[in-house]
C-alpha cells in the first residue's frame, strides 16, 4: 500500500504540482516521496524476515516504527509543501527518529537470528 501510494503521490507531484506550489515546497514533496518509498520496500523486507523469524517480536517492532515514520515524517513534509505552515516541519523529526528505530529493530532482529 505505502509503496503504491508513493508512485501516486510522485505522478502527483510531478505532474499535478509542479505548476502549483514552488520549486522549494516541490523538493520537500520529492524527499517525501523517497523516504516513503524506501521504507515501503523496507517493510516488503520485513515481511519477508518475519517469516524466517517466527518467534522474534524484532520483525513486528521494526514495522510499526516504520510505519509510523512514513506517517510522521513523509506526511508531515506533504502537508508542509501543500500548506506552507512551517510549523508542520516540527513533526519531521520524529519521524525520522521512529525510522532510525525501525531500521536499529531490524538490525537486533537479523544479530539475533545468528
Amino acid at each position: 500500500m505505502f509503496a503504491f501510494l508513493a508512485v501516486a503521490l510522485g505522478a502527483f507531484g510531478a505532474h499535478g504540482l509542479k505548476h502549483l506550489i514552488s520549486p522549494q515546497a516541490l523538493a520537500l514533496w520529492h524527499t517525501a516521496v523517497q523516504y516513503q518509498m524506501f521504507h515501503a520496500l523496507a517493510l516488503l523486507l520485513i515481511g519477508l524476515l518475519a517469516r524466517f523469524l517466527p518467534d522474534s517480536r524484532m520483525p513486528g517492532r521494526a514495522a510499526r516504527a516504520m510505519i509510523a515514520g512514513i506517517v510522521l515524517f513523509s506526511g508531515s513534509l506533504y502537508a508542509l509543501a501543500l500548506t506552507g505552515i512551517g510549523k508542520l516541519g516540527m513533526i519531521t523529526p520524529f519521524g525520522g527518529m521512529a525510522f532510525l528505530l525501525g531500521w536499529l529493530f531490524l538490525l537486533v532482529a537479523v544479530w539475533k537470528a545468528e
